[in-house]
């Protein structure tokens, strides 16, 4: 099966880095060159906004999901195709997921990592299958992943988390890793 759409996880933040923004305005970008679909966090700030204007831009469907709570914080995006407003943060992850075929992670705060894990976990225990991408931006992850690994040397993960998380560092490697599949 190939790969649809992609739920895309990051920051409602731009960050401090111009190349964040940049990423995450391409990745949206090649998703509709590849003429797959986005699902994301609905809002119209920061990456979150970025990834949905480079997909919009290239003409794909766009699908938001935002809890009630946070249409004030994300400021919900009104030109995308479909937005779907949920009761919290669970609906809207459990949402993003049933809708996407893989994940991509985008720089980001303590929800994304959140989301990150979630995926993770259900994916270790076999809830799901779907693949999960690390865009791992100027070295934003790095001591994230090297802490993974101390984790897995440690005894404390199942398998080997590199077998469900796949890295790259810039959305043409993203894109092309979802391509692989």
């Amino acid at each position: 099966m190939s790969i649809q759409t992609v739920a895309v996880f990051c920051g409602s933040k731009d960050g401090l880095d111009p190349q964040f923004l940049m990423e995450a305005t391409a990745f949206g970008n090649l998703l509709g060159s590849a003429g797959m679909s986005l699902v994301y966090g609905g809002g119209n700030k920061g990456l979150m906004g970025a990834v949905a204007n480079g997909a919009m831009a290239a003409g794909v469907k766009v699908i938001g999901v935002i809890p009630e709570l946070l249409i004030a914080w994300e400021h919900q995006h009104e030109g995308i195709t479909e937005l779907h407003i949920v009761s919290d943060m669970h609906v809207r992850k459990k949402m993003m997921y049933d809708l996407c075929d893989a994940a991509l992670i985008l720089p980001g705060g303590n929800g994304t990592l959140d989301e990150l894990f979630e995926m993770l976990t259900w994916n270790t225990l076999k809830i799901h299958d779907k693949k999960i991408i690390l865009l791992n931006c100027n070295g934003f992850y790095d001591h994230l992943i090297a802490h993974m690994r101390v984790m897995q040397a440690k005894g404390f993960l199942y398998e080997n988390f590199e077998h469900r998380l796949m890295v790259a560092t810039t959305a043409k490697e993203a894109l092309a890793l979802l391509q692989s599949f």
